[in-house]
């Protein structure tokens, strides 16, 4: 996984699909449901760990966009 859009259709995978309207919002969901999952010993630790970085990454370039 490499893009948001990756983890979005990773999550699929699973039956969930995400949209609220507030991207952050979309992407704080996603992680949720990222920890479910590896909790529950559906995904691999190294999957878990790529996404996180990832939707974090996301998350954190949108709240210092959305400050300028």
């Amino acid at each position: 996984m490499k893009t948001v859009y990756e983890i979005q259709q990773f999550l699929k995978k699973f039956g969930t699909i995400i949209y609220i309207g507030d991207r952050v919002a979309d992407l704080e969901l996603m992680e949720a449901e990222l920890t479910e999952l590896f909790q529950a010993q559906l995904i691999e630790q190294r999957e878990y760990q790529t996404a996180l970085l990832i939707l974090r990454q996301e998350i954190q370039f949108l709240k210092e966009k959305s400050q300028r």
